[in-house]
């Protein structure tokens, strides 16, 4: 009777770990999601800020210069919310739950019994 108390346990536990891990994914997607709608309006601003003082200056911003400046706006914009989606996709690789393997257990049990 104790094997079968401990099994539904398990199977209970497993169920309620289950159900925390994709409310946990959930919540690290929609930070990922928030991220980067956050990045792309950042960069958006950025690059029309520096655009507005190639205009200001009588620049067309056609030059090879003013393009590397604005891809060099562009990505050091970006890195912080790289860097957060690479840590956000680690998190969401480990959030995983272990399935509990009841026969291995009732095999170890009789195992036991037997030896």
């Amino acid at each position: 009777m104790g094997q079968l108390v401990s099994d539904v346990t398990k199977v209970l536990d497993y169920k309620n770990a289950k159900n925390e891990a994709k409310s946990e994914r959930q919540k690290i997607l929609s930070d990922m999601a928030m991220n980067e709608s956050e990045k792309v309006n950042l960069i958006k601003k950025v690059l029309a800020a520096q655009r507005a003082k190639y205009g200001a200056s009588g620049n067309t911003g056609d030059g090879f210069s003013e393009n590397a400046v604005l891809k060099r706006l562009r990505d050091e914009t970006a890195e912080p919310f790289d860097k957060k989606y690479k840590t956000n996709s680690e998190k969401l690789k480990k959030t995983k739950v272990k399935k509990p393997n009841l026969v291995k257990n009732w095999l170890s049990k009789i195992d036991d019994i037997a030896g």
